[in-house]
């Protein structure tokens, strides 16, 4: 598996616009064969920082994305509305996804 955590600092001027601005690129991206998991939240910190947690089933299917179309046109307006260029942390792991969470179990 393919795991990518994405910082995206955007401009204050564009904050409230950015999930709309992603909308048809996180669609698409979710739409795509080999995509395990593709979420925006908003930094806890700093409102005007997103943080995107994005997962491929294989280097073959990370590698699909970055060549599509929807990754290309994000890519093409995403300087004009970030703050400062993105920080990202991507690595290949063991895993197909999203695993529970041993420490914590709800009560009944």
């Amino acid at each position: 598996m393919i795991f990518i955590a994405v910082r995206f600092p955007v401009r204050p001027e564009y904050r409230d616009e950015w999930l709309d601005r992603v909308a048809d690129f996180t669609a698409a991206t979710r739409a795509e064969p080999g995509n395990l998991f593709f979420e925006w939240s908003v930094d806890a910190v700093d409102p005007n920082r997103f943080v995107l947690l994005e997962a491929f089933a294989s280097p073959e299917a990370g590698a699909a994305h970055v060549g599509s179309e929807h990754f290309k046109a994000a890519i093409a307006w995403m300087p004009d509305v970030v703050a400062a260029t993105p920080d990202i942390i991507n690595v290949e792991m063991e895993g197909g996804g999203w695993s529970p969470m041993a420490e914590i179990t709800p009560r009944v």
